[in-house]
This record gives C-alpha cells, structure tokens and sequence, in this order.
C-alpha cells in the first residue's frame, strides 16, 4: 500500500459525504493519506472547510468562490472571505476561476470580475489561489498574467502542453486528478508528460471524477493512489516516489510543516 499521499483538492463539505462524512474522513490515514486540502466553491461551504480543518488534525481548508456559483457576489464577499482566510488551517484562497462549459453558469464577465477580485485577495493575503479552468484556458491565462505577484495550482489541469508549459514559468503548479486513468486522457497525459516532478501535485476532487478502476462511484481521497500510480508510470519513475514528491510539493506549495 502507497502512503504519504497528499490529496490537494476534496469537497468533504459536499453533501455526497453527508451520511458517513465521518467514517470517510477517519479511514483515510489507514488507507495511506496523509494530508488533504479541502476547498470551498461558496461562502458557506468555504465555512464548513474551515470547521472540517478544524476538527480533523489532517484536513486544510482553502476559501473562496467558485465560478459556477458567483451569480450572487457582492463586493462584502471580499470581507469576508478575508476574514475566514485568517483562520487557522486556511492556506488557500480557491476554488476560484472561470468555467464557460455549461450555458446556464453566471455571465462570463461576471465571472471574470469575481476571479480578479479574489487574485486580488490572495495577493493582499500572500496566499496561492487554486484555480478552476473548465473551457476558458484564454481567459484564464489572461487574468493570472494580470497578477504576476500571485502564484496558484491549476486544478485539475484541462489545457494544453503549452499551457502548462507557461505556468510553470510563471511559478505555477499543476495538478492531476483521476481523468489521468481514462482511456481519452491524451491531452492529460502529454501535459503531466511536459511538467517536471517539482512543480506537480496530485487529488482526487472527490466526490467527483473517480479514478479508473472506481469510475462513477463517488470518490474519495483513498483513490488517490491509483492517480499516482498513473502518473509515476507517466513519468517514469516508482509510485512510492511519486507519492514522496507530490507529498513534498504539496506541502511546499501550501507552506504546510513537515
């Protein structure tokens, strides 16, 4: 069994986890994670983070509000995101970003206009951003170009080779989640496949996006293994040492002790 994994990005607040949120979180270091980074996607579930970092000794939050669910921003929300980030355990201000997938999300200069207000944040903060990019890779680096200051995670990294390419040399990182077991994840691959192992990290973002061989159930951080496991054989190199690295950046890259 891998250990010493570190799952950057999971939504413990999710009501998928409501029945048994509990008994997932405590078998989590029997199953070799060490550490997880749970973000929030509103001001409500950037709170309940908080209140799950507070009450598991291996679990980080990370605030803010996700683009799919900005239609109600307000110029307060800055305030107090600002104020949940100076609690304990917050090393983070995400999932932040853009996503012009679905017609149906917030308008996109709307969300463009809430992503810059908490790159803005982060940067007041020194703090990194974890950045949501669903079909909106231009616009993305345009605004994280506009904040040189700023450094972030793409999470579960969509764009393309080059654009990874371009982030790492503006400080960046990237992250994987399980769409790297997918049979169609060529474009995932030749990305991991251009990143150096100092600038990668690893999640699952459960409850969504299992991994192969737990495609369509709902995730968890347990998983996360098969995710290294696909990626060390991307990069060549042992799984134990893909856990060793990623653990590492991860720590590094949220400034975590150890």
């Amino acid at each position: 069994m891998l250990t010493g994994l570190f799952d950057t990005h999971a939504h413990y607040d999710a009501s998928q986890f409501s029945p048994d949120r509990d008994e997932v979180l405590s078998a989590l270091p029997g199953q070799g994670v060490e550490l997880v980074v749970n973000p929030g996607c509103d001001m409500a579930s950037s709170r309940r983070a908080v209140e799950l970092a507070g009450r598991w000794p291996f679990v980080y939050a990370a605030v803010g509000v996700h683009p799919e669910e900005c239609a109600g921003w307000t110029d307060g929300d800055v305030e107090g995101l600002r104020k949940l980030a100076a609690r304990p355990k917050v090393v983070a201000v995400g999932e932040i970003g853009l996503d012009y997938y679905w017609p149906e999300n917030p308008p996109r200069e709307l969300q463009k206009r809430v992503f810059r207000a908490q790159m803005a944040l982060a940067r007041e903060l020194d703090l990194p951003v974890i950045v949501h990019d669903r079909e909106a890779h231009g616009d993305s680096l345009e605004i994280v170009r506009a904040f040189p200051e700023v450094r972030g995670v793409f999470h579960c990294f969509s764009g393309s080779a080059e654009m990874a390419q371009e982030l790492v040399r503006r400080g960046w990182m990237i992250s994987f989640t399980g769409v790297l077991t997918y049979k169609n994840a060529r474009k995932a691959v030749e990305a991991a496949q251009a990143v150096p192992l100092d600038r990668l990290m690893i999640e699952t973002d459960s409850p969504y996006m299992a991994p192969v061989p737990h495609r369509g159930k709902r995730n968890q951080s347990g998983y996360v293994a098969w995710i290294c496991e696909r990626l060390a054989e991307i990069k060549g190199i042992s799984a134990e040492e893909c856990a060793r690295v990623t653990l590492d950046n991860g720590r590094r890259f949220f400034r975590l002790p150890g």
